[in-house]
């Protein structure tokens, strides 16, 4: 009975998501298209939110802050977080704004989800040509931050079960250290409540936690990846990941 019951919401969860994803990624791209990025992509920003607060009206899905204060206000960030479910890519985009989000280029591609994407100008990458993929998320990402904007980067590449880990690969360290810019660790549980490619998801409350800043100054890449990891691996540790 609970999993219908869960099945029921995930549902009408999906119904509504559906229909904001049409919604604003229809309108964004009607009359938004051509308007200045910090118009647009506040508009089609407000489809995360609208999400996010969808997710915990129907499916029960609260959220908690942790280190809210540890973001620069006004310095751009390289900001890496752990992967566990989409719920973190929603929530992210919309908390750390401006930001620019590294994602494979197909979802590009998906009618409608990925006309809204496009106006938000993410870093898109071709992960069949990874050479040019790290190059290209470099010079976009070092670009980005010179334009006053976060990057947001999930450096596992892929969604990780939680309790489990995987390498965390260098290209959001190297925009920091070639930008001079600070990297912002998040950990979060996510996952526990939002498990990656199952339909049902889980009342309760995600925690995200987000670190002190990195510095990169006179830091090689892989210093300040492997600083990053150690902090967002030890913190997701001390998370709940039970239901």
């Amino acid at each position: 009975m609970r999993n219908l019951f869960l099945a029921l919401r995930a549902s009408l969860f999906y119904t509504g998501y559906a229909l904001l994803t049409i919604w604003f990624c229809g309108t964004g791209v009607l009359f938004f298209k051509f308007l200045p990025y910090n118009i647009r992509s506040r508009y089609i920003l407000g489809w995360n939110v609208c999400t996010i607060y969808w997710a915990r009206c129907v499916l029960g899905l609260k959220f908690v802050i942790h280190g809210r204060e540890n973001l620069p206000n006004n310095k751009s960030y390289v900001a890496l977080s752990k992967h566990q479910s989409q719920w973190e890519t929603y929530f992210l985009q919309y908390f750390l704004a401006p930001v620019c989000i590294v994602l494979k280029k197909e979802l590009l591609k998906v009618p409608v989800f990925g006309w809204g994407l496009a106006l938000v100008e993410p870093i898109a990458i071709d992960r069949s040509n990874p050479k040019q993929a790290l190059k290209k998320i470099q010079t976009d990402g070092v670009a980005t931050i010179a334009k006053g904007r976060n990057v947001l980067i999930f450096p596992e590449g892929t969604r990780i079960n939680p309790g489990q880990t995987s390498n965390y690969a260098r290209g959001g360290a190297n925009i920091a250290v070639a930008a001079q810019a600070p990297i912002i660790p998040i950990a979060h549980n996510a996952g526990v409540y939002w498990p990656a490619d199952k339909f049902l998801k889980y009342p309760g409350t995600i925690h995200i936690v987000i670190g002190q800043p990195i510095d990169t100054t006179d830091k090689t890449s892989r210093e300040v990846n492997d600083l990053a990891k150690q902090w967002i691996e030890s913190e997701v540790a001390k998370l709940p990941n039970q239901r």
